[in-house]
């Protein structure tokens, strides 16, 4: 691996926000799905979770950019399932609705552990996930039209949060763990040695600081 390429994946891992994320419940459109998971990575999301619809859904590549390299997607069976998991975990958990209470999307503190509902295309977010997110929040629409579409909305609700959060300074240190860090940087680096090391159950050594591995690594695992 070329140095520049590991300082670029590792400046990019240094700004992931591992306390913001996307739950896509059912979203059914391959390009908007692909699209939402862009933006996600265009503003330092590190996981996305999503209920894919029930005949699937395949990512669509070049709307995506490859973006599902770099971004972990969970799947979950059902929309409260997940929100009471993420919800858990410390997230305030919003739905992109147009409810009689729903917050102007600016208004929330965004700086807060956030994970967004995005619903599908046609019906939006199920009435069950509605009933037990915390909030719900709504774009302006002064036009004719009643909503945006959902890959589109999605990346206003997501650079609303890095307008926050840049201005709090939350993208100007390494928020992850260190051994979250190293792992995750180490996969990205050298992700089929990863996976040979996981399959042999063994633990991966520490890059260098120009990405190279340590002196004496066994030469049969090496990429």
């Amino acid at each position: 691996m070329l140095p520049e390429r590991y300082h670029r994946l590792r400046s990019v891992l240094d700004r992931r926000q591992p306390d913001l994320t996307v739950l896509m419940e059912r979203v059914n459109k391959e390009h908007n799905f692909s699209a939402i998971l862009r933006t996600c990575d265009a503003v330092g999301v590190l996981e996305a979770h999503a209920v894919f619809p029930e005949r699937g859904l395949k990512l669509h590549r070049d709307t995506s950019g490859g973006t599902a390299k770099w971004i972990r997607v969970h799947e979950h069976d059902e929309g409260p399932a997940a929100i009471g998991r993420l919800q858990q975990e410390g997230f305030q958990v919003i739905a992109a609705h147009p409810s009689p209470d729903a917050l102007d999307f600016r208004a929330p503190d965004y700086t807060r552990p956030t994970a967004f509902v995005m619903g599908a295309e046609l019906h939006g977010v199920s009435e069950a996930s509605l009933a037990v997110v915390d909030h719900t929040v709504l774009i302006p629409m002064l036009g004719m039209v009643r909503s945006l579409n959902v890959s589109v909305a999605a990346a206003l609700l997501l650079y609303e949060v890095q307008r926050q959060r840049a201005d709090a300074g939350m993208y100007d240190a390494p928020r992850l763990d260190p051994a979250s860090h190293a792992r995750i940087l180490f996969e990205w680096c050298r992700p089929e040695l990863a996976r040979r090391l996981r399959e042999a159950g063994l633990p991966y050594p520490s890059l260098g600081p120009e990405g190279e591995l340590p002196e004496g690594f066994s030469s049969s695992l090496r990429d």
